[in-house]
């Protein structure tokens, strides 16, 4: 029976496969499913890889995170190279990482709290209370107190799911009503106490606080948020679509995108303007077909999944005019603002784009027409566009010429595909991201305050 066969490659069999399926053979199977193009995209990748870690992590026996830290990036260096240009499997590893060291740091400050330099609490003059040790859980460490003023004190870099509307964590405080049951003044058989009067040796730190936590548990739950971000970052951006269309406007939009589709629907729930959606050929034009007007193809390659097919632009009472690419300039001139998605954004505030729009993007510019690019965090990657080639991927030719047309491309040396390019940072105007509105200008904050300096370069 059909419902009886597996499913094809991709991301739903990585995923079943995930539950019973060893380690090191997942491992592999992602690696073989990203090679081969079985899954590709933003979020199809960073879902995948972020799946493949929390495994990871569960499984990996290390009595200290930094036994986790290098078993992660080993991991993480072969999913990289199975594919160099999703930029968003480097980033996942990265978070990942940096919620590693936050704990580890966690740990260390929590196991020596301020001490003398011979390991035991300063003696307190006759007749006054010690100061409580500071909970772990509410210290800052230098890099957070200089570097990401964002971060709050929950042991691990503050994730953006928090934005969904759960009220953040708030540093433990100890109350002067409770300072006789605090630890330090606590009197337990076969320990002295700090403050005991004639005392002359006092507590030593290990048993003053002693972490008791599995650190691998506060790693899950962090993997476990990164995860719910993926799942909701497009309705967060798209939360923003009231402040950034106005009615009666003129959007020019390219290709297809999950993210635009929602912004777009959501200013609609308010706002009537008209969508102008450029049909992006050869490599996404059916898959616009599908989105503008709700009709599906039969294409595997170009056909929406459940998740992405929500409701055709024209059932949600937006005008749409669906042109080919070799009419963008001249429809240029009717527009208000050019919405593009971004599949990653480079530290400098390049974007890495569907093949065509950085055609759209010199047009807006020419007829000085704002650029806004959606981009959700996980797709801000701290890596620098030294060589603007290395971010072009290419794709299956024969959707430029077929295989039958071959003998009309006799001396040619190549034919190429491109599915991606690089558009400069020039060339854009804003960023919607899921904290909102972010300029240009101070896009290489945002980016670099997703990650640890320490795991930049994996």
């Amino acid at each position: 029976m059909a419902s009886d066969l597996p499913p094809p490659p991709g991301l739903a069999s990585f995923r079943a496969l995930l539950p019973s399926g060893p380690v090191e053979k997942s491992i592999e199977y992602l690696i073989s499913l990203l090679r081969r193009r079985q899954i590709r995209g933003p979020k199809e990748c960073a879902l995948a890889t972020a799946w493949l870690l929390r495994k990871v992590v569960s499984t990996t026996r290390a009595s200290e995170p930094g036994k986790l830290i290098t078993r992660v990036q080993e991991v993480g260096k072969k999913l990289v190279d199975a594919a160099p240009r999703e930029l968003t499997v480097g980033n996942i590893v990265r978070r990942v990482l940096g919620a590693i060291r936050e704990e580890e740091e966690n740990r260390d400050n929590g196991s020596t709290p301020d001490t003398t330099p011979g390991g035991s609490i300063p003696p307190t003059p006759a007749g006054e209370l010690p100061a409580p040790p500071i909970p772990a859980s509410a210290m800052y460490s230098s890099r957070d107190a200089s570097h990401s003023p964002a971060r709050h004190n929950t042991g691990r870099p503050v994730l953006l799911s928090q934005q969904t509307g759960q009220p953040p964590l708030r540093p433990q405080v100890t109350s002067m009503f409770s300072i006789i049951s605090h630890p330090t003044m606590r009197h337990s058989s076969g320990v002295s106490s700090p403050i005991r009067s004639g005392s002359s040796t006092p507590m030593a730190t290990s048993q003053v606080l002693q972490p008791t936590t599995d650190f691998r548990a506060e790693i899950l739950e962090a993997i476990t948020e990164i995860v719910d971000e993926l799942d909701q970052a497009d309705e967060l951006v798209a939360g923003y679509a009231l402040e950034h269309i106005a009615p009666s406007e003129t959007v020019f939009t390219y290709s297809t995108s999950t993210v635009v589709q929602r912004f777009l629907l959501k200013a609609a729930s308010k706002r009537k303007f008209t969508v102008i959606q450029a049909e992006s050929y050869p490599n996404s034009h059916k898959r616009t077909h599908a989105t503008t007007m709700g009709v599906k193809t039969t294409d595997d390659e170009d056909e929406l999944d459940s998740d992405a097919f929500q409701k055709p632009l024209i059932a949600a009472g937006i005008t749409v005019l669906l042109i080919p690419d070799s009419a963008i300039f001249a429809l240029m001139s009717r527009a208000n603002k050019v919405i593009i998605a971004a599949n990653s954004v480079l530290s400098n505030g390049s974007v890495v784009a569907a093949a065509g729009s950085k055609a759209l993007v010199k047009a807006a510019r020419f007829h000085r027409v704002p650029v806004i690019v959606l981009a959700e965090t996980y797709k801000l990657s701290p890596l620098y566009p030294y060589d603007p080639f290395e971010y072009v991927d290419y794709g299956d030719v024969q959707k430029v010429v077929e295989w039958q047309d071959r003998e009309m491309i006799t001396g040619l040396s190549a034919v190429r595909n491109p599915v991606s390019e690089l558009v400069e940072v020039e060339d854009v105007d804003l960023f919607v991201t899921n904290l909102g509105g972010v300029s240009k200008g101070f896009m290489y904050r945002v980016v670099r305050d997703q990650y640890r300096d320490e795991d930049l370069e994996l």
